[in-house]
């Protein structure tokens, strides 16, 4: 085999390979043995058909094909080797010439990965906001606890938002009842939004047995994106009601006796989850300064297939909603350029920065653990409800096993990198990593 590289840009190449006729002889071996396995040709047993019946029986020239199929991808790997290429996702490949008995020639169009010139680690400073913890955040907080223990009580009165109302819902499309749009005894939070769009403003101002209708678009359904009719009647109107903020409220809604001592207790816990938001406000900015910092160009093959998957995760998740990419536009006011220049803004900001995170492993020669590869495993498995060993199996029939790895490495580089940067807040106190490992201790404020 031969093969010449041309450089077309810092991050693409474009591959020249000839694969002489007697080097294919493996792979047209190869496709033979796996066409008799696909057919049945009555004499013979599977898997043991001669070639000459497979020629016969489909053609030489699907032969031929499967025999490409197979050497490209071999040729493709021992060139980049020859070159020492350091690809990226998938190469668009290109058959420029074969006939049966001639060598077979093809070029290749493939990502690579960039030249990253890193910047001195010890000279790089992140500075974040002060960590401040005012009376309103424990206000909002000791609030929120508190909204936990109310209860509700009836009132003849008018709904109003924050109120919790009983209602049945009947919607009609042109006068006919929508398929599963009838409902009895909901109970909702006026204001909430929850619901149906205009829900809530019809709401306001109708007391326990009155009736209103409103106008809303249907979002799943066979009537999806339809103007629909919905009448809906008031069973009964609650509001909540508050427990007093004392030292009462502290017995029942914590350990503590006092109500000073359950905001202290408030304050000491939110000032912890201010500390974390603070490093991952500093990682965040650290990340910024090295992709500024090192200029690393993205490659635009590995964009396209990040934006791609990026946008195909969201059309699934509205499917899963019940809802259409058309239907999420028009709420959101935007067009599907607008979409696609947003993916494809947070699509090349992520590519590099994984660049420049394997470029950092690749300096600090990080190294992944079979311990600490089996951990992300049991994580991910965790948050997808699987077992384990079938999300890694899952993993490897598709692929993808190999950027679980890669993930974990960069999240070790990065790691190594804020041990080393100096992490700041305005006032110049460094910040705390052990904070992120659970193990330091919080001051009180």
């Amino acid at each position: 085999m031969t093969s010449t590289v041309e450089t077309l840009s810092a991050t693409r190449v474009r591959l020249a390979i000839e694969v002489p006729w007697a080097e294919l002889q493996p792979s047209l071996k190869k496709a033979y043995v796996a066409l008799a396995q696909q057919i049945s040709v009555p004499g013979f047993r599977k898997g043991k058909i001669p070639a000459a019946v497979i020629d016969q029986r489909i053609g030489r020239g699907a032969v031929l094909n499967e025999a490409v199929q197979e050497a490209i991808p071999q040729s493709l790997v021992a060139a980049y080797q020859e070159h020492d290429l350091k690809t990226l996702g998938r190469p668009e490949v290109d058959v420029s010439e074969f006939e049966d008995g001639q060598s077979l020639k093809f070029t290749a169009e493939v990502d690579i990965r960039p030249e990253v010139k890193l910047p001195e680690l010890d000279k790089l400073e992140v500075v974040v906001d002060e960590l401040k913890i005012s009376d309103e955040d424990l206000d909002e907080q000791v609030d929120g606890l508190r909204q936990r223990f109310a209860t509700l009580k009836t009132v003849e009165r008018a709904a109003a938002d924050g109120d919790y109302v009983q209602i049945d819902l009947v919607a009609t499309v042109d006068g006919a009842e929508v398929p599963g749009g009838s409902a009895k005894n909901i109970s909702h939070e006026v204001g909430s939004k929850q619901l149906l769009e205009g829900l809530d403003e019809a709401l306001v101002g109708v007391a326990a047995g009155g009736e209103t209708t409103f106008k809303t678009t249907l979002v799943g359904g066979d009537y999806a994106g339809q103007e629909a009719d919905v009448a809906v009647t008031v069973n009964t109107v609650k509001e909540k009601e508050l427990p007093e903020l004392d030292d009462a409220f502290a017995q029942l809604a914590s350990e503590f006796d006092t109500l000073a001592e359950l905001r202290e207790d408030v304050r000491t816990r939110l000032t912890k989850v201010k500390r974390v938001e603070q490093l991952y406000a500093a990682r965040d900015k650290l990340l910024e300064q090295l992709v500024a910092a090192t200029d690393v160009p993205a490659p635009e093959g590995v964009v396209k297939d990040e934006v791609d998957s990026r946008k195909q995760a969201m059309v699934d998740q509205l499917e899963r909603m019940g809802a259409s990419m058309e239907q999420y536009l028009a709420s959101e006011s935007k067009t599907e350029e607008e979409i696609d220049t947003e993916l494809s803004e947070a699509a090349v900001e992520g590519v590099k920065i994984q660049l420049v995170l394997d470029a950092l492993a690749d300096n600090e020669k990080v190294q992944v653990s079979d311990d600490e590869f089996g951990q992300e495993i049991m994580h991910r498995a965790q948050r997808a409800g699987m077992a384990p060993q079938q999300y890694y199996d899952q993993l490897a029939r598709s692929g993808n096993a190999g950027a679980v790895y890669g993930d974990v490495r960069r999240g070790k580089a990065l790691s190594m990198v804020m041990e080393r940067v100096k992490l700041a807040d305005s006032t110049g106190a460094e910040l705390d990593l052990g904070v992120l490992r659970g193990d330091a201790e919080v001051e009180q404020a």
